[in-house]
């Protein structure tokens, strides 16, 4: 198996993921983010696996291509987990060494494995009754056994954890985080 089948099985595997996770979550502008970051890690960790530059420099290059992009905005947890599956994709099809033909098999059951465990792990029926949400309330709650009876009431579900963010006395509002599953 040569490098272009890698290449192709890559660009297969990040057209599949980007396509979950527009259906699943509608957001264009990660698509975009999501195409370029795999296939610009593709071509830059192929040229590494094809010179003598050592390990560290494509971990360097994977560690900065992270820190540029979860600076800019904030983004979701679950967006993260789609950075790092198309990095991770890009760089195990990138890196694969030419002559040997067992390790490109292992390579795309890598990226193949990749793309099945996101499409588990973000399955809209996985966990589908339990949400997190900020929620800001009109009135100050500093007892938290009221509080959460209140956020139960409010949200319909059981209250797994709730953190204050603020309590504000003065304008009598409660910011909160709260984890809590949606009744049936």
């Amino acid at each position: 198996m040569n490098q272009f089948l890698l290449i192709a099985a890559d660009l297969v595997a990040v057209t599949l993921l980007v396509v979950m996770f527009f259906v699943r979550h509608r957001r264009r502008d990660l698509v975009v983010a999501f195409l370029t970051v795999n296939v610009g890690v593709l071509a830059v960790a192929s040229i590494l696996g094809t010179t003598a530059v050592g390990i560290g420099v494509g971990l360097g290059l994977f560690g900065v291509l992270s820190i540029i992009r979860l600076r800019s905005t904030e983004i979701a947890q679950h967006e993260v987990a789609y950075y790092f599956a198309a990095l991770a994709m890009g760089l195990v099809a990138g890196l694969a060494s030419v002559e040997a033909t067992s390790a490109a098999w292992i390579n795309l059951a890598l990226i193949a494995l990749v793309l099945l465990v996101m499409a588990i792990g973000d399955h809209p029926g996985l966990l589908r009754r339990y949400r997190q949400q900020r929620v800001t309330l009109d009135g100050a709650h500093p007892d938290e056994t009221q509080l959460r009876a209140e956020l139960e009431r409010i949200l319909g579900g059981r209250v797994h954890r709730v953190s204050v963010l603020d309590l504000d006395l003065v304008n009598d509002t409660t910011t909160v985080d709260v984890r809590f599953e949606v009744a049936r």
